[in-house]
């Protein structure tokens, strides 16, 4: 994984419940804001990773700004992010296109980057149909029980999937690889 940063033409939009924070560790206040909240098995390493080899990487999430804030505090991880998309502050909830463009402006991307962004996430109604809708890669990590994994529709229907955030890492590598080709 040691490769040259230059060559990280590949934008991670990546969501945060189930996806690198474990929801059901979430302890929540009296306004239920998140206080707390642990990463998902191999998930702030794999974060970890990507960032070190020179990925951009964007929270593309549902929630509330202040719970982002406290759990990736907590976990050390804010900093993995080059910029925030959450919807909370966007006012419109994935499969919007709002939270996309929201991302694509604030990482300076137009529509003929799309080729180069993929959507992690953990929900095919959600994070799949948003990225498919959008015309963006989309990548479910169907590692949470919380959720149907079985798409209804084609606009649900993953262009990839994982199992466990250490499967990202070669996928992001390959299509990474597939872009420079």
């Amino acid at each position: 994984m040691n490769r040259n940063k230059q060559d990280k033409q590949l934008v991670i939009f990546i969501d945060s419940g189930d996806t690198i924070i474990d929801e059901s560790t979430e302890i929540r206040n009296e306004e239920g804001i998140v206080i707390h909240a642990d990463t998902i098995p191999g998930a702030a390493e794999t974060l970890r990773t990507l960032y070190e080899s020179g990925y951009t990487i964007a929270l593309v999430a549902d929630g509330e700004l202040q719970s982002f804030r406290n759990v990736y505090e907590e976990n050390g991880l804010g900093n993995f992010f080059k910029t925030w998309t959450v919807s909370e502050v966007v006012g419109m909830q994935k499969p919007s296109p709002a939270m996309f463009e929201d991302a694509m402006r604030k990482n300076r991307l137009c529509d003929k980057d799309k080729k180069r962004i993929v959507m992690v996430g953990n929900n095919i109604k959600k994070d799949i149909t948003g990225a498919n809708r959008f015309g963006i890669t989309s990548i479910l990590l169907d590692w949470s029980p919380r959720y149907d994994m079985k798409p209804s529709c084609p606009d649900q229907k993953p262009d990839y999937i994982i199992h466990n955030p250490e499967e990202l890492l070669p996928l992001i590598e390959k299509l990474n690889d597939e872009l420079k080709n």
